[in-house]
């Protein structure tokens, strides 16, 4: 299953009224495992960046004004794209400002179909959130200290890493496929113990559970061990 991890910076809120993309950034993943590929470009938005939106992105006019308009690169947008399914964070706003700059250079638009939004999978999961992609971080680990400002690719690389922990975490990496299985199977004499398991790292626990014996129960079992005398087999995994 392909799909893109994808975010996008803008001039502002609105799409319909007047503000433009200015930047993309889409990281490919196939089942849901990053490939390397990905998509990146800025876009020249043809207006002035208002300092709102400036000091979330640090996306000058001036380094914007040499960069493609988004007629010029909506093709190889569109070929990346594919029939690959979107994921977002708040999609309705990505979406927005995707489709209306689509609408503007003459190109088919991406409907809703094709769209994953991780904020409603976050809202189901966590339903007291907070569930902003920086809680989220928070909330799974995941090391968001690069990102100082917003950037599309930046984002959307963390944005892989949070769905893949909304859909699973690391242990989606013990699902085999079907050749992967048949590879096991056919292995299970020498390195049946290794195949398929390479990419998985168990989280140890930082304190161990509380236990719940008593020490009557303690004592009681101690009593019983010392029945079965020296040579019991319980005393070697003591």
């Amino acid at each position: 299953m392909r799909e893109i991890s994808f975010d996008t910076e803008t001039t502002g809120l609105n799409p319909r009224g007047g503000d433009r993309l200015v930047e993309i950034g889409g990281v490919e993943l196939f089942n849901q495992i990053p490939t390397g590929n990905f998509y990146h470009v800025y876009i020249n938005p043809q207006r002035d960046m208002p300092i709102e939106a400036f000091n979330v992105h640090g996306l000058s006019e001036e380094f914007l004004s040499d960069k493609p308009l988004f007629e010029h690169v909506a093709d190889e947008f569109l070929d990346f794209v594919g029939d690959g399914t979107l994921v977002i964070h708040n999609a309705a706003f990505d979406m927005g400002f995707i489709n209306m700059e689509l609408e503007r250079a003459g190109r088919r638009l991406i409907p809703n179909t094709q769209v994953v939004d991780t904020l409603d999978l976050a809202r189901r999961k966590f339903p007291t959130g907070p569930n902003s992609l920086d809680a989220l971080c928070s909330r799974f680990g995941i090391d968001n200290s690069r990102r100082v400002k917003h950037g599309a690719l930046l984002d959307a690389e963390i944005l892989a890493e949070v769905y893949l922990e909304l859909k699973g975490g690391k242990q989606q990496a013990l699902i085999l496929s079907p050749d992967e299985e048949a590879a096991n199977s056919a292995a299970s004499d020498s390195a049946s113990e290794t195949v398929g398991l390479g990419r998985f790292n168990a989280r140890q626990r930082t304190a161990p559970l509380q236990s719940f014996r008593t020490d009557e129960e303690f004592a009681a079992h101690q009593a019983f061990i010392e029945k079965m005398g020296e040579d019991a087999l319980w005393n070697k995994y003591k």
